[in-house]
């Protein structure tokens, strides 16, 4: 009897598994099939935004990602529990400043952000077919770590954007956390922000490492986005924007997360 029910158990954990494995290859499949049906309409609609209209195109490219978003989010399962959208500006220059715990987390920015942005995308996303293209169109830029040189220019191309009036989404502890916590801001990770003397928003994310990171099979997390008041860094002083305002965004999206894990 012990061993029919240890049987029993071995058999529905190995299914168990069988059907995350069949959902996480879906899944995936469908955000690759999808990207290019998305850039169909999107590249024309950009090579018409390098002659005029810029800001139309941005705003109707960004909607194609923000329904690419809230579709892979639905087809996850996921559960996502948004806060402070009052605090992101509508119009002009700004930053959001995110923790960065998983592959999950571009998504809900996507989804949830509300307006159109640009990111700042490791350099080995670039090799990638129709992503790195996708990216652009978005506004994203990629960057190389490993060469100042070359990492500087990719900065000064964000700062750029952002003081023509865009919006940038930036992770600050340049890797993924994959539910470590939150680790420490990488030297000068805020220089699109302080720079541009752009409005910075705080972004915290908690629960995104437990959809893909966890066992590399997808789970339907219960996820969280905080978007914290805006930091006014035009109004700072200088020596402050530079030695103390990326511990402050930092301290800010530590006790947002912390809030919520105390579930207050």
């Amino acid at each position: 009897m012990a061993k029919s029910g240890s049987r029993k158990a071995y058999v529905i954990i190995t299914w168990s598994k069988i059907v995350k494995q069949i959902k996480t290859a879906a899944i995936f499949i469908y955000a690759a099939l999808t990207v290019p049906i998305l850039l169909a309409p999107a590249l024309p609609l950009f090579i018409v935004s390098l002659f005029g209209m810029k800001k139309p195109v941005s705003w109707i490219v960004y909607r194609l990602a923000q329904i690419w978003g809230r579709s892979l989010i639905a087809i996850t399962g996921c559960r996502v529990t948004v806060e402070g959208t009052e605090h992101i500006p509508r119009k002009g220059s700004v930053c959001f400043t995110c923790n960065h715990e998983g592959i999950f987390d571009i998504v809900l920015a996507l989804a949830y952000i509300g307006r159109p942005f640009g990111f700042i995308a490791k350099k080995e996303l670039a090799l990638i077919p129709l992503l790195n293209i996708w990216i652009l169109i978005l506004g994203g830029l990629f960057i190389d770590r490993k060469n100042i040189r070359k990492a500087v220019k990719t900065i000064n191309l964000g700062i750029q954007k952002i003081q023509k009036g865009g919006g940038m989404l930036i992770f600050p502890e340049g890797t993924r956390s994959k539910g470590r916590g939150l680790l420490p801001f990488r030297s000068g990770a805020i220089k699109l922000a302080t720079n541009s003397l752009a409005p910075i928003v705080p972004v915290a994310i908690s629960g995104s490492s437990e959809v893909f990171e966890k066992d590399f099979c997808l789970h339907s997390a219960a996820l969280r986005l905080v978007f914290c008041p805006p930091i006014i860094t035009a109004d700072m002083p200088p020596d402050d924007r530079r030695h103390k305002l990326a511990d402050e965004v930092r301290g800010i999206i530590e006790t947002t997360l912390n809030r919520g894990e105390k579930g207050t």
